[in-house]
């Protein structure tokens, strides 16, 4: 049987030693300052406990507390970063006004009747938002003078409780603050009641929905903007087609356009009646934009850093030379986008006199978005983006209504740019039929062009 060899006592203090120096090692990794332990040869409990006139202990015990500092104010960091995401990720507030059912109950030369029924959603899924304020404000809109031409407006809630009998509305027009579950609606009818003498130069009815929402976001004020046409073009006045390289085209009249209207519906109320196979209807890009809902009035838009000082650097006359309107378009394509772009823009055009790059580095809307005053009234109060989805809506024109479609941006300058169209609405085609902007750029109201091509 084998027996092991004792360790001599030489060995066993040469281990220890190693042991100690291991430990002053491990010391002075954490303290720079035992170092000066090491060269003296002190142990750990001499450089904790006992004091050898060079402040060793002080430096160690300051270096040990700053360290416990350190990771408290890391650990605190971590928290406030988990608590900031947590926050960014609530829904907040997040309750809004829709557009309106709208109809037009009396329709005489001396008395409009207006009712709109809004429906207010909570878009969270657990957290109550309140109601707590509603008033209507109505704009008119008429060629004439407004002289003599009064107008009532009445407020009637429709909550669920109401609607089934229940809790019946106030007659006084007093909104009294209501509460909204998660996921759930409730409504606010809205009568509006015009007279005057003669009221057909009445063109439209500018109504602002200015409401409060309340909850965890806080107080919250909101407006509604509702464009509700009061005048509508004679259906069976002489159609005027005009002679083009190729095709004829006819401008359509249509009524003001607005998000309660449908695209669709626009064009088999006015085109359908005047077209025939082979036919191509073409609708301007801010009117697509506009019944989408795709406009934004200045009050709702808060300029950042970035667009309060890029918007210098724009011509006088473009949409995005000023703080609002650059905005709309760092919302819309981030702020890391439009901040590139203008970089390798300036560079490529102060360097390299090319132009436009920016524009084709900042997304589709940094072309589309029109700035107040771009539009006929009452959208020039508003900024207006490019359409969304402008080949789905040319689709389904054709497949509604079976003319060929296409959405286009043009400009009395001869400059003609096609966003989407139907296979059989040529470029070829439209940039010949659209070269003089028969549709017009002032306020003629004819924001559909028939084309039709000669064979």
């Amino acid at each position: 049987m084998l027996k092991r060899d004792k360790p001599s006592k030489s060995s066993i203090s040469a281990k220890r030693k190693k042991a100690a120096w291991d430990q002053k090692l491990i010391l002075s990794s954490c303290f720079p300052s035992s170092f000066y332990a090491i060269a003296l040869d002190l142990s750990p409990y001499d450089i904790l406990f006992k004091s050898n006139g060079d402040g060793l202990i002080m430096d160690v015990f300051v270096q040990i507390l700053l360290g416990i500092a350190l990771g408290a104010i890391a650990l605190i960091f971590l928290i406030w970063v988990i608590f900031e995401q947590q926050y960014r990720r609530r829904d907040g507030n997040k309750m809004e006004l829709d557009q309106g059912a709208w109809h037009i109950k009396e329709y005489t030369p001396e008395t409009y009747q207006l009712q709109g029924i809004f429906t207010a959603f909570n878009d969270t899924k657990k957290l109550d938002i309140f109601l707590t304020e509603i008033d209507i404000e109505l704009v008119l809109l008429s060629k004439d003078s407004l002289e003599g031409i009064t107008h009532t407006v009445k407020i009637t809630s429709r909550h669920p409780d109401q609607i089934s009998g229940q809790n019946p509305s106030r007659l006084d027009n007093y909104w009294e603050s209501y509460i909204v579950k998660g996921k759930h609606t409730t409504q606010v009818e809205v009568a509006i009641a015009i007279h005057g003498k003669n009221l057909t130069g009445l063109e439209t009815a500018w109504v602002k929905a200015h409401y409060v929402v309340y909850g965890p976001g806080g107080r919250t004020p909101k407006t509604r903007h509702c464009i509700i046409p009061l005048k509508f073009p004679d259906e069976n006045a002489p159609k005027r087609w005009r002679s083009t390289d190729g095709a004829d085209v006819l401008p359509i009249r249509t009524h003001l356009l607005s998000p309660i209207d449908s695209i669709v519906e626009v064009v088999q109320r006015y085109v359908v009646p005047q077209a025939q196979k082979g036919d191509i209807v073409t609708i301007g890009e801010s009117p697509v934009a506009i019944i989408q809902g795709r406009m934004i009035h200045p009050s709702e838009v808060k300029p950042g850093w970035l667009a309060k000082r890029l918007c210098y650097y724009f011509l006088p006359t473009s949409s995005l030379a000023t703080a609002c309107g650059l905005q709309v378009l760092v919302d819309n394509s981030g702020a890391w986008q439009v901040g590139f772009a203008f970089v390798i823009g300036a560079i490529a055009k102060g360097l390299f006199k090319i132009p436009g790059v920016f524009y084709m580095l900042a997304g589709e809307q940094a072309k589309l978005i029109d700035d107040v005053t771009g539009t006929l009234p009452p959208y020039d109060q508003f900024i207006v983006l490019g359409p969304a989805n402008s080949q789905a809506v040319v689709d389904e024109i054709l497949a509604q209504t079976g003319l060929e479609a296409a959405i286009v941006d043009v400009n009395d300058l001869k400059r003609v740019a096609i966003l989407a169209a139907t296979p059989n609405a040529t470029q070829d085609l439209l940039n010949k039929a659209l070269l003089n902007n028969p549709a017009g750029n002032a306020a003629e109201q004819t924001p559909v062009v028939l084309i039709r091509p000669r064979s």
